[in-house]
C-alpha cells in the first residue's frame, strides 16, 4: 500500500511548488519511488519538476468519449483506458508523473475525475508514495478525487481569509 500525500488549498498558495519539494525529499533523501499525480488543470506539476508531459487523462477522455479512437474488440473500454493511462504516464528515475489535463469545459469534470480515482486505487500496490497536486479550491474534496490519502497538506495565504478557507477545508474533511 501507497502512502498517499495531497495538496489542496486556494490558487497560488504554493500547493505545486509544496508539492514538487516532497516528491524531491521522497526521491533524493529517502531514495523511495512516487507516483507524481498532477491533478490541477492548469498542469504544473511537470513544469516544475522538469519534465515534458505527453499525455493527459483529458486527452484520453476526450479520445473515449468523441469516439476518436478504435477500441480493440478484446479489450473492454475500462481495460483499454488502463492501457492508455500506463502510456502517458512520464517515467523518469525515481519517480513517475501522470497528469489530468485540461477541464472539459462547460461540461463536468467528472468523468477525468472517475479514471484518476480508479487508476489510483490500482497505483496503491506498485508505488511506495503518491504525492497529488490538486487544484486550487475544495471540488476535488467534495468530489472525492482524493480519497485514501494519509496527509493532507493544506496550502493557505497568511491571511484572515486564507486562515477562513484553511479552516472550510478542514472541516469539509471531518
Amino acid at each position: 500500500m501507497s502512502y498517499t500525500i495531497a495538496m489542496a488549498g486556494k490558487g497560488g498558495t504554493g500547493k505545486s511548488t509544496t508539492a514538487t519539494l516532497i516528491i524531491r525529499y521522497i526521491t533524493q533523501e529517502l531514495g523511495k519511488a512516487v507516483l507524481a499525480v498532477d491533478a490541477d488543470p492548469n498542469s504544473s506539476l511537470g513544469i516544475s519538476l522538469g519534465v515534458d508531459v505527453k499525455g493527459t487523462i483529458a486527452d484520453i477522455r476526450d479520445d473515449v468519449v468523441e469516439k476518436r479512437v478504435d477500441i480493440p474488440a478484446s479489450m473492454s473500454k475500462e481495460r483499454y483506458i488502463e492501457y492508455c493511462i500506463e502510456d502517458c504516464i512520464v517515467e523518469e528515475n525515481k519517480f513517475d508523473l501522470l497528469t489530468m489535463g485540461r477541464p472539459e469545459g462547460p461540461k463536468c469534470y467528472c468523468y477525468a475525475n472517475n479514471i484518476l480515482r480508479k487508476y489510483l486505487d490500482k497505483a496503491e500496490q506498485s508505488y511506495p508514495f503518491i504525492v497529488i497536486d490538486t487544484e486550487a479550491g475544495m471540488e476535488h474534496l467534495s468530489r472525492r478525487t482524493t480519497n485514501d490519502v494519509d496527509l493532507l497538506i493544506i496550502a493557505f495565504e497568511s491571511t484572515i481569509i486564507g486562515v477562513r478557507t484553511a479552516k472550510r477545508i478542514t472541516e469539509l474533511i471531518e
